[in-house]
């Protein structure tokens, strides 16, 4: 069955996240991805990324169409205003997930005046390639489907009629009138009662209110609260918190990245946990220092810059043969697994210290952070290809990021039996460091042979690996924001000779960690411009993406990164601190 719902802009989108999995939802009411049973499984709904698949409830009036989430919720809110009246659809991810089998929740209600509403649904396995092999409807009206590894069950749409390969039906509502549609699909035989649609929606927001706390020491604490949802809805049951939702939306930056985003990065899940731990809120933290612990422990100095949810590698890069979303590929799996980066080790030192701080850090994670240790002594004067994975280099963020690691596993525990260790290994790694990479201006270069400067060399400092007032930790600030920096938008490096916005987007992460090195700096003012400058760069729902076209006001790249959610959170509660004395 044709399903004409073409893709939209990502600022357009919203997420729908249970921590099991996510679907991405458009401005038609239309569920474009879905990836089913987990995050990199593949997709039941592919159409953002050119394949078959979708699940739609759109009005059949002319309408504009706008949303919102619930306040500290993942749960959206779809809203049109049609020539007849005014539509809701109330969306959610049944939450927490189950590992195995989602629950898919739809309500429709008719706000004012009627509503005549066409729902389709037209699953298909392996990102729309696989075909719809059996749809047949029960007694009790519920519908079965089969795709694939995937079985689907569908109530609230005994009237549906098969056409095609997929389902349709009409759906009329008077006014004030609601209905509800569940959808579930699972990898495995679905239970023998199906779940009901007013206790799940019960359920599903008394979770959420359980999950994200308040954070009214935080400033734009709305925005922080909805930070924290993004990122308790990308986490797992077993810690993991995959970097994004989505596979090879096309970025601006050079390097040829158009990855596929949905595992768990141990630089992004140490952002996170950090970020809970400054918000003061311990979940996070726990779950990040969890799952990277045990990758710690099981591969210690080999360990992976990234893993799947479940902790296994992530599969090589593969393509599709799909259109891909335009401009983009469809592209899954991941070179990652043959990188080595070395400051991954640093993050994770930095989680656990912050853990520790707190009095979070078990034996296990004492375990994990001694074996980090022994990693940075062994490899850390290897090249390594760097937080933003481009060629094997002695990149000075890693070496610096391992520094500030050290640094602070030293001050949190002052009389571990290593803690002599861990100051002596960061003096050397930063007299190594100090000795290539310092700029003849006093600023810190990229590398060696690289005389450019970063915007990933500003947080090292802030992470401590300097003090505040380092020479050097100014120099990169002051050269960062003259270089690098156009009306409070941050660039990652520059691209040769070519203007910044010309060879790719601003980096959002990058003027997150701006604001957190002017507020370091003593300079509150400049802290707050840095952050409410990015804070607004989102899509209409709140989501972001890692890079903002300036020029054309749109988000590019996979959606939503989540280390972006992670600064966001973590500024917004450390700019509500009174700014260190410099």
């Amino acid at each position: 069955m044709s399903t004409p719902f073409p893709p939209h802009a990502l600022h357009d989108y919203a997420l729908l996240a249970d921590g099991e999995r996510g679907a991405l939802i458009g401005p038609d009411g239309a569920i474009g991805w879905l990836c089913a049973p987990g995050w990199h499984d593949d997709a039941v709904f592919a159409s953002l990324i050119g394949g078959r698949g979708v699940y739609a409830v759109t009005p059949r009036a002319r309408h504009v169409s706008c949303g919102c989430y619930e306040e500290g919720t993942l749960i959206w809110r779809s809203r049109w205003v049609t020539t007849e009246g005014v539509i809701e659809c109330r969306e959610a991810l049944a939450f927490p997930g189950e590992p195995g089998r989602l629950v898919l929740l739809r309500q429709l209600c008719a706000v004012d005046g009627p509503a005549h509403v066409r729902v389709v649904l037209d699953p298909h396995a392996d990102y729309g390639r696989g075909p719809l092999t059996s749809a047949h409807r029960s007694e009790d009206g519920a519908w079965y489907l089969n795709s694939g590894h995937h079985r689907l069950r569908w109530q609230g749409a005994a009237r549906a009629v098969a056409r095609g390969q997929g389902l349709a039906t009409e759906i009329e509502l008077k006014p004030g009138e609601r209905h509800d549609l569940v959808l579930e699909c699972a990898d495995a035989p679905l239970p023998r009662t199906p779940p009901r649609a007013e206790q799940a929606w019960v359920a599903t927001q008394e979770a959420w209110r359980q999950a994200v706390p308040a954070l009214d020491h935080t400033i734009a604490t709305r925005d922080a609260r909805h930070a924290y949802a993004v990122l308790r809805g990308l986490t797992t049951h077993g810690g993991g918190m995959v970097a994004a939702a989505t596979t090879s939306l096309p970025a601006r930056a050079e390097e040829g990245r158009y990855h596929d985003d949905r595992y768990v990065w141990i630089r992004d899940q140490s952002y996170a946990g950090q970020a809970a731990a400054a918000a003061e809120a311990p979940k996070l933290l726990d779950a990040a220092v969890r799952f990277v612990g045990e990758r710690l422990r099981a591969d210690g100095p080999r360990l992976a810059p990234a893993y799947t949810v479940h902790g296994s590698p992530v599969p090589g890069e593969r393509e599709l043969d799909l259109p891909g979303y335009p401009g983009g590929f469809s592209r899954v799996g991941n070179r990652v697994r043959r990188q080595f980066q070395l400051d991954c080790f640093g993050e994770a030192l930095l989680l656990f210290a912050a853990a520790e701080r707190r009095g979070r850090l078990d034996a296990l994670g004492w375990r994990a952070a001694e074996l980090a240790v022994s990693a940075i002594a062994e490899r850390g004067r290897q090249p390594d290809a760097g937080m933003w994975e481009l060629d094997a280099r002695p990149w000075t963020h890693s070496r610096l990021t391992c520094v500030a690691g050290l640094r602070a596993m030293a001050a949190v525990a002052p009389r571990h039996p290593l803690a002599d260790t861990f100051t002596r290994l960061a003096d050397s790694l930063l007299a190594d460091t100090s000795a290539t990479c310092v700029h003849a201006d006093g600023h810190w270069q990229r590398a060696p042979e690289d005389p450019d400067v970063d915007a990933a060399l500003l947080l090292p400092a802030v992470r401590g690996a300097l003090p505040a007032d380092d020479a050097r930790a100014r120099a990169t600030l002051t050269a960062c924001r003259r270089r690098l920096a156009r009306d409070h938008f941050m660039y990652r490096f520059r691209h040769g000779d070519r203007p910044l916005e010309e060879a790719e987007g601003a980096f959002l992460p990058c003027g997150f960690v701006m604001a957190l090195a002017e507020h370091q700096q003593g300079r509150p003012v400049d802290a707050h411009r840095w952050f409410e400058r990015n804070r607004a760069a989102c899509g209409a729902s709140g989501l972001y993406a890692e890079e903002f076209d300036v020029a054309q006001r749109r988000l590019r790249g996979n959606l939503p990164r989540a280390f972006v959610h992670a600064l966001l959170l973590e500024t917004a509660a450390r700019l509500a601190e009174a700014p260190p004395r410099t």
